[in-house]
């Protein structure tokens, strides 16, 4: 016993210097600011740290005093934090994040947003034209719930309705809502699944594109496809574009996982899956953008200009802030 009393003493005297020199920095730093420490303080910092886990391995492994290996512990998870820890506040984070994060990874995605936006526009064709060789595909493309009686067989007035008249529990409200619920698992499932090489993401977006299409053939067949498309673009120009983000964020971690080139494949999936996360983010803000459009100004604005003109100002914002916010100067 007391062999084991003279360890634990003789460890801690050995140590004890350091590890009251590191507690002194860390309370100085997280009860003032890093900028009261020296420049010898800054260098000795991360020694100090090394040092201090070191002791925490040793007395864990021989079985040391349990107060000192809890002291140790609080003392190197301080120092954890201080060192590689956000140094940034909430707000500066955020800042960060529209200023530069997301910007920036968008633009590194532009490959995969242009092919995940031919497919969408092609399966919508695809849709569209098969749906009006054959009314019978409509049923099969579109959910029956989703459709709510806006079918190839609907009357004019009953699709004009649809698209100009207030909303009631039994028509508009529900077809909207249904519509963005849907749209928003689309662009959640088309990220979450891109690593599965990216395929679940293309079938995705391809198969809601058809259903795109479907509707715009029910819509055209009657004469009302430029008051679909602006009951649909007011507040589809920011989520169609979410969608399209999402399938691209999806896609970009397929590709990495295929394609890792000369890393690992586990640290290119990590690298992409990290850009993707944040392309994400902004997805979640843009669909509750145009949930506030489909919820307000789709209800409120019934002139096709109107309309027209809130959609082409939406696409306008995203594309101007993605193409040039966080863009670094040069000269």
């Amino acid at each position: 016993m007391s062999n084991t009393v003279f360890g634990v003493s003789q460890f801690r005297a050995e140590r004890e210097a350091d590890w009251q020199r590191l507690e002194a920095m860390l309370d100085l730093i997280e009860k003032k600011s890093p900028r009261r420490l020296s420049s010898e303080d800054l260098f000795e910092l991360p020694r100090l740290y090394r040092s201090t886990l070191s002791a925490l391995s040793i007395a864990r492994e021989t079985s040391l005093d349990g107060s000192m290996i809890a002291y140790l512990e609080s003392l190197s998870t301080r120092a954890y934090f201080i060192l590689y820890g956000c140094r940034d506040s909430f707000w500066k984070q955020l800042g960060g994040f529209f200023a530069q994060g997301w910007p920036a990874a968008v633009r590194w995605m532009v490959p995969e947003i242009l092919i995940i936006a031919a497919l969408f526009i092609g399966s919508g064709l695809a849709g569209y034209f098969l749906v009006l060789a054959d009314p019978g595909w409509f049923g099969a493309i579109v959910p029956g719930e989703l459709a709510s009686g806006r079918n190839m067989q609907a009357s004019v007035e009953t699709l004009r309705e649809s698209i100009y008249g207030a909303p009631d529990h039994d028509g508009l409200e529900i077809f909207a809502t249904f519509l963005f619920t849907h749209n928003s698992q689309v662009s959640i499932m088309a990220f979450a699944l891109g690593f599965a090489f990216g395929i679940p993401t293309l079938f995705l977006i391809a198969s809601n594109g058809v259903l795109l299409g479907a509707f715009y053939a029910a819509f055209v067949s009657k004469g009302l496809g430029v008051g679909f498309t602006g009951w649909l673009m007011i507040h589809g120009s920011t989520e169609l574009s979410a969608i399209i983000l999402a399938g691209a964020a999806g896609l970009h971690i397929g590709r990495a996982v295929a394609f890792p080139g000369d890393r690992s494949r586990l640290a290119a999936a990590g690298e992409a899956g990290r850009r993707g996360a944040l392309v994400m983010i902004g997805v979640v803000i843009m669909l509750l953008v145009a949930g506030l459009l489909e919820g307000f100004a789709r209800q409120l604005i019934t002139a096709d200009a109107a309309r027209f003109a809130i959609a082409a100002t939406m696409f306008a914002i995203w594309v101007v802030y993605f193409a040039l916010v966080g863009r670094r100067r040069h000269g």
